[in-house]
C-alpha cells in the first residue's frame, strides 16, 4: 500500500491517458470537402458589384443587411448627419479603413449591421456609403423607404 506523497515503485502498473483526437473537418469519419463553400462577398465587394451593375438590388440588400457598417459618432448617441446636401444624409462606411480615410485616425465611431441601419435611420434621411471611396453609394430617403419595404416583405411575406 502506498502512503500519501510516497512514490510508487517502478514495477507498479501505471495508467496512461491518451489525449483526445481532434475530429477531421466535416465530422468523424467524413472527408473534408474538396471545394469549401464560398464565403459571401464583403460589403465593399457588394458595393463595387452593385455600383458597376454586376449585382441586383435584392442581392445587395441581403448582403447589406447582415454586414457590419461603421458609423462616425459625436459626443451624444446617434447618427451624425450631413445637412449641406439636397437631403440630409448620414455617412457610413464598409470598413474602419474607409471611415478613417474620411474622419481621421482618432475619430469616434460605432458599428452596427445594415439591418439595424434600416431599422434605426430617422425618417426623411438617406445615407452615403464610403463617402471618400472609389465606389461611393448614395441612398436618398426614398431609396431607404424602398429598402425598409423590401426588408418587411422578406420578414413578413
Amino acid at each position: 500500500m502506498y502512503g500519501y506523497g510516497q512514490p510508487m515503485d517502478s514495477g507498479a502498473a501505471q495508467q496512461q491517458y491518451a489525449a483526445p483526437q481532434q475530429p477531421m473537418a466535416g465530422g468523424y469519419g467524413q472527408q473534408p470537402p474538396l471545394y469549401p463553400e464560398p464565403s459571401p462577398p464583403s460589403l465593399a465587394d457588394a458595393v463595387r458589384a452593385f455600383t458597376t451593375g454586376q449585382m441586383a438590388a435584392e442581392d445587395f440588400q441581403q448582403i447589406f443587411a447582415t454586414s457590419k457598417v461603421y458609423c462616425p459618432r459625436g459626443d451624444t448617441p446617434g447618427f451624425l448627419a450631413l445637412h449641406n446636401t439636397q437631403q440630409p444624409v448620414i455617412p457610413m462606411f464598409t470598413s474602419l479603413k474607409e471611415l478613417r480615410r474620411y474622419a481621421g485616425k482618432e475619430s469616434k465611431y460605432f458599428v452596427i449591421t445594415g439591418a439595424e441601419v434600416i431599422d434605426l435611420l430617422p425618417t426623411g434621411y438617406g445615407f452615403v456609403l464610403d463617402m471618400e471611396g472609389e465606389h461611393r453609394m448614395v441612398f436618398d430617403a426614398k431609396a431607404v423607404e424602398q429598402m425598409v419595404d423590401f426588408a418587411m416583405r422578406r420578414m413578413y411575406g
